[in-house]
């Protein structure tokens, strides 16, 4: 009997090994991958991964899956040279891993680790399929993400409730933005851009959805459900008989109604949205609500009896959740919070690397009181409009963390989040955030920095460490004091004009660094690339360098061709306008050897979510109004949106950012010549390519060493 029992207990415990979340991603990853390790469960009250050695497999220890997942990153990063990034989830592992020679154990008391902005889920995640999540979801387990925003499908639960609120469904739809754009919806800025859905969309979203919460709860995660807090259609007042509060516009649209959270069918509204997302999607830990985001009006609004309706209606839904709340601007104001119990509110400090709230005096975001003792986590957002371009303050972040986790608001600092608009870029940024909670003492950013090239490319190279060095202490060290918003934007992508500088209305950039350094850096990768040839990260880094440097060149070039234009010097105006030109269609080429900065990756993933060719045509027009005017002319032009989300992408930079340099420079050309000034309309210009439906290839093309060698050479001279 005794015999029995144990071979019973033998089966289960080998049925629990292969059913464990941890051996689909090793399998993954690699097939055959999880022989080659030994895998095993502790608890513990504290966060933590081990690494050590039983024979020749390799024992990864952890106290839950996402720990177990990040020590395996970890081993594969730093025992075995193998680095998993956006730009490559697969490995090639060696017949026999390499050993783990003494015991390392890692631990945090950092509990939380969370992923994600609404932004995110329009810039980088609107046209995703479940493959391309099931990926994301193994790359945040790696990582240690164990608190993730978890948007997909809120779509269907508002449709379902504005149902049985009386609304047909072609108003419901009127309500629902599109694909591209219902983060912004979502936040309570706009309502129906970009719509209608159709049926089926609703269907597949509240079908991924499942599949997507389902692996994150499996994984141990606790996805952050987006709550209620007061939005309704616009026609709300009017088609419901109710008093509702009229928040303005955003940018030239019109925001969605405001129910004020006092009124007494708020929590009526409020039951009845937690009961559709409940019946959907389950319960969660977390709820994200923003009440008032980005210039929403507050007049007459209680915000303590706001956000203490907001919290109740949370709580009916789930008494053990908590609210979680972006710190950016004026919110959360404090008011809104002072009355919700600590424990019940996670705070995300969504700016931390440059206008931190969490207490730090020296921040233009100042709050003396910090988040007035809720908890909180240090985010770094880095990227906006999901545009390309390497930027990041890599020593200030180190050294902010440690400043904050040893400030009196250490205490209730529960762990660190990556809040960027934009994912798919930067990966050496958001490895460094990832890692901070893991390390419990301050590090240098050059030491840090050679260990992750050696994981990164699978050795070490003085040379490619010189020149990410140089980066580092450039295009990677913006002023601690400087809040622009993300990379520094390629001129190639302004709207062209004599005075053109930064893209966005928001950029906020200044000149921080020598643009040389970036040029040097790339022709220091470039002498030794065919050390690394099909090396997969070291060839997309070095697109994405050179890529910059392009970049930069356009920068240097473009002010000779403002003075020549000035100076009426037709020949020299000619030449230098030409070079310009001719960056933009090098920048375009070189990019044409990775998928990652395809236009057509783009728009094929938006024109294979429809199931039929309007549906198609639909997203494709999403996809490409998004990347260009964002919005209609209004929007776009008076509004300050237009290219806020610009791509230096192949297929972009050659049918849509060239043609506006060109259309301008002619018209100069025109003048110098003798002609009359012509204003130039360039909504007019830019419209019709969201329109077309021209194909973009998707597959990389061309020898990416090989291009970015000639394309270097080009630059050079």
């Amino acid at each position: 009997m005794r015999k029995f029992l144990l071979f019973c207990a033998f089966c289960l415990t080998v049925g629990l090994a292969k059913a464990s979340p941890i051996t689909g991603l090793l399998e993954r990853i690699a097939p055959g991958a999880s022989d080659k390790f030994k895998i095993e469960m502790q608890r513990s009250d504290t966060d933590f991964f081990e690494l050590d050695q039983a024979g020749d497999k390799v024992v990864v220890r952890g106290n839950s899956y996402v720990s177990l997942a990040t020590g395996i990153h970890w081993y594969l990063k730093y025992y075995a040279g193998i680095h998993l990034s956006w730009n490559g989830m697969k490995a090639a592992l060696p017949d026999v891993l390499p050993p783990v020679a003494h015991r390392e154990r890692h631990e945090t008391n950092l509990k939380d680790r969370y992923y994600l902005n609404y932004c995110t889920f329009s810039y980088s995640m609107a046209f995703w399929d479940w493959e391309r999540w099931e990926q994301e979801i193994d790359w945040m387990a790696l990582h240690g993400i164990n608190v993730p925003l978890a948007l997909v499908g809120t779509d269907a639960v508002w449709r379902n409730v504005l149902l049985r609120l009386g609304y047909s469904r072609d108003e419901a739809n009127a309500f629902v933005a599109g694909p591209a754009f219902q983060a912004w919806w979502l936040m309570n800025n706009l309502e129906g851009w970009g719509g209608p859905n159709s049926d089926r969309w609703y269907e597949d979203r509240v079908a991924l959805q499942k599949k997507i919460l389902k692996r994150m709860r499996d994984y141990g995660m606790r996805p952050v459900l987006p709550g209620y807090s007061g939005m309704l259609p616009h026609d709300a007042g009017q088609k419901l008989g109710w008093a509702i509060t009229d928040p303005g516009k955003w940018n030239g649209f019109n925001r969605p109604a405001f129910l004020q959270p006092t009124d007494p069918h708020f929590q009526e509204i409020a039951a009845l949205y937690y009961k559709e997302l409940t019946r959907l999607f389950g319960k969660a830990d977390f709820y994200s609500m923003d009440p008032f985001h980005e210039g929403g009006r507050v007049d007459g609004v209680d915000l303590d009896a706001a956000g203490q309706a907001i919290w109740q209606a949370m709580k009916k839904a789930n008494p053990r959740a908590a609210w979680v709340v972006q710190a950016w601007g004026a919110n959360p104001r404090p008011q809104m919070i002072q009355s919700v119990l600590k424990g019940d509110m996670m705070v995300l400090d969504l700016y931390s690397e440059s206008r931190p709230q969490w207490g730090d005096p020296e921040s233009s975001w100042y709050r003396k009181n910090g988040f007035d003792g809720h908890d909180w986590l240090y985010c770094m957002l880095l990227n906006y409009g999901g545009n390309v371009g390497l930027h990041g303050k890599m020593k200030h972040v180190i050294d902010e963390f440690y400043k904050a986790k040893a400030s009196p608001f250490g205490s209730t600092l529960r762990g660190v989040g990556l809040t960027m608009e934009g994912i798919e870029n930067n990966p050496v940024m958001y490895e460094l955030v990832s890692e901070l909670p893991w390390r419990a003492e301050p590090f240098g950013k050059d030491e840090w920095l050679a260990g992750y090239l050696k994981a990164r490319y699978g050795k070490a190279d003085a040379r490619v460490l010189e020149a990410w060095t140089l980066l580092s202490n450039t295009i990677y060290a913006c002023p601690d004091q400087s809040t622009q918003q993300g990379t520094h934007e390629s001129v190639f992508c302004a709207r062209p004009s004599l005075h053109a500088y930064q893209v966005s209305s928001w950029s906020e950039m200044s000149d921080y660094y020598n643009p040389a350094d970036v040029i040097h850096a790339a022709g220091i990768l470039l002498e030794h690339a065919e050390d690394f040839r099909g090396n997969n990260h070291f060839e997309y880094d070095l697109v994405d360098v050179v890529r910059q440097a392009v970049a930069e060149k356009g920068r240097l070039v473009y002010p000779v061709v403002v003075s020549a234009f000035k100076a009426g010097d037709r020949e020299l105006f000619a030449a230098a306008s030409r070079r310009f030109l001719d960056l933009i269609l090098l920048q375009d080429k070189l990019l044409a050897t990775r998928t990652e900065f395809r236009v057509g990756r783009w728009i094929e993933s938006a024109r294979k979510l429809g199931h039929t060719p309007d549906e198609k045509d639909r997203y494709e027009w999403n996809a490409r109004v998004q990347i260009t005017t964002w919005g209609n002319r209004v929007t776009a032009d008076d509004g300050g949106l237009r290219d806020y989300a610009h791509k230096e992408w192949n297929g972009l930079l050659r049918d849509f950012y060239y043609m506006r340099w060109k259309t301008y420079f002619d018209e100069l050309t025109r003048q110098l010549d003798g002609g009359e000034p012509r204003t130039i309309d360039f909504y007019a210009l830019e419209e019709p390519w969201t329109l077309q439906h021209n194909a973009y290839a998707s597959d990389a093309e061309g020898d990416a060493l090989s291009v970015a060698r000639e394309v270097y050479e080009a630059i050079a001279r």
